[in-house]
């Protein structure tokens, strides 16, 4: 994996971000973390990542917002997406499905190991 390959972690709890970008370090990518739409967005820009880890309740634009804006756009379509989210009603995650998310982890629950297997799965496709 190149410098230039890396994960976007989109989310506006500090602490969690922190932590999962740890771990993910731990197996050897490169994170960057945006805390809303808006910083995604201009990062996507100047360089596509690997995969976004994005968060759905976030300030100034939310991760709905963003995945449809993302997966609308012929630049960023291609980009792959999971959904890390407490949200966890049945219409949230149709949602996101429909939107283009290619997985969707409930924060509540999450186990690290788990999650990263996940996203593994999801870049070797």
């Amino acid at each position: 994996m190149s410098n230039n390959d890396y994960i976007i972690i989109a989310d506006d709890n500090k602490f969690f971000s922190g932590v999962f970008k740890s771990e993910l370090e731990k197996v050897g990518h490169n994170v960057k973390i945006a805390e809303n739409g808006v910083q995604v967005m201009g990062m996507v820009r100047n360089q596509k990542p690997l995969l976004i880890l994005l968060d759905l309740i976030m300030p100034e634009k939310d991760g709905f917002d963003t995945l449809k804006e993302l997966k609308g756009n012929a630049e960023t379509k291609n980009i792959k997406v999971i959904v890390f989210s407490n949200l966890s009603q049945d219409e949230d995650i149709k949602k996101i499905s429909d939107l283009g998310a290619e997985g969707y982890i409930i924060k509540h629950y999450l186990i690290f190991e788990e999650a990263i297997e996940k996203i593994e799965r999801i870049l070797s496709i």
